[in-house]
């Protein structure tokens, strides 16, 4: 099984390192991957406190590493991803945060080596990073050491039940319309010629895994009236109608059952003093 996970991994750090030159370029334009970002930082700026320090995990070229650096707060910045680490770093550089932003290439599923130990304010994991493993609760394990009393994690995960996905039967796409069902051994994504797996956790697993030790203080779903965002094109071609979705969206965002249906959710919860 840890030959496995471990394959699993190499798979994944090898597809998102060929991407990572064309990351920003594939989705900086993206309307509703923009929403998404500004849904998740203020869900995440509600909470943190000024000057705070946060360790992010699966960070990716460095979007949010960099928008929360220019916020004023530090970010140790780790992903297992070498392109990404390497486009990342670059940034940071380019922008003048090389000492705002650090980086270390360390798989979420190996906190325990990790150089840069903290303690933090904040660990972060954006856009499902963490749907990439079959044992989120061993990654979950290593939060309590990493951050301190008081700190926080704010993760951004897939729920094994999306409403969009699920309407999607109707246009016949019945293997993405099910994939989330069923998955106990993992799906198969794909990512610039590689396939790995991921796996799919709703917002009780992660609670359960935490609740000795953390208080929830929020959940939000996130693309839940509006369309996710590999619906190609639907802000752009629909503007109106995307806009009257994110108001509605963002009015419900917390609410029963929207919070829990999405094709994400947010979810903060705090170390206990």
């Amino acid at each position: 099984m840890t030959d496995a996970i471990h394959s699993n991994e190499q798979l994944a750090e090898a597809a998102f390192s060929n991407q990572s030159a064309l990351f920003d370029g594939l989705y900086s334009g993206n309307t509703i991957i923009n929403y998404k970002r500004k849904r998740v930082r203020a869900h995440v700026l509600q909470y943190l406190k000024p000057g705070s320090s946060i360790l992010e995990l699966n960070s990716g070229t460095g979007e949010d590493a960099i928008f929360f650096a220019r916020q004023g707060f530090k970010v140790h910045a780790t992903d297992i991803s070498v392109g990404m680490q390497t486009e990342l770093k670059r940034k940071a550089e380019q922008l003048g945060f090389a000492e705002t932003i650090t980086n270390e290439i360390c798989s979420y599923t190996q906190l325990n080596e990790l150089k840069n130990i903290g303690p933090y304010d904040l660990i972060f994991s954006n856009f499902a990073g963490l749907n990439c493993t079959g044992e989120l609760d061993k990654v979950l394990a290593y939060f309590p050491a990493l951050l301190k009393p008081g700190g926080m994690a704010t993760l951004v995960i897939l729920p094994e039940f999306c409403l969009w996905e699920t309407l999607l039967v109707f246009k016949g796409k019945f293997k993405t319309a099910f994939r989330r069902f069923f998955n106990s051994n993992g799906s198969m994504a794909h990512v610039e010629g590689l396939h790995f797996k991921c796996w799919y956790y709703n917002p009780s697993y992660v609670i359960k895994q935490l609740k000795n030790e953390f208080d929830v203080l929020g959940i939000e779903g996130l693309c839940t009236i509006v369309p996710p965002s590999y619906i190609e094109g639907f802000a752009e071609k629909r503007p109106t109608a995307y806009k009257f979705l994110s108001r509605l969206e963002d009015k419900f965002k917390t609410a029963w059952p929207w919070k829990y249906i999405g094709d994400y959710y947010i979810i903060s919860l705090k170390k206990k003093l």
